[in-house]
């Protein structure tokens, strides 16, 4: 993804656990699914997302608070997750990727015989 001298905002981020794996939400108001990079490297999982406003290329600016925004995030995920499985979707602004465990990693119950 290509930066324009500006400082990339980092996205609030949930992460969440269950048995079979985790889930990530991250907030990126104004990100489209065309300008959204995700990906992992090795055990790196990045998050990449330019907002934007529209083609503003017609209008002047008079006054401006909004700005387009460039959001970037890295995490180091557990090697007890699988990330050849990874979903991703994308509604109203938030990115939700699930990871799935190893099934190595995934609780598992004992049965007890009786003797």
């Amino acid at each position: 993804m290509e930066t324009k001298d500006t400082a990339a905002m980092i996205p609030a981020v949930d992460v969440l656990e269950n048995e079979a794996g985790i889930t990530v939400k991250a907030d990126l108001p104004g990100v489209s699914k065309e300008s959204l990079h995700v990906r992992v490297d090795g055990e790196t999982l990045t998050i990449e997302g330019q907002a934007s406003l529209g083609d503003t290329n017609a209008l002047e600016p008079v006054y401006a608070e909004v700005r387009t925004a460039q959001y970037k995030r890295s995490f180091v995920l557990s090697r007890d997750l699988d990330t050849s499985k990874i979903d991703a979707s994308m509604k109203n602004g938030v990115l939700t990727l699930t990871v799935a465990k190893l099934e190595r990693a995934k609780p598992r119950r004992i049965p007890v015989r009786l003797d």
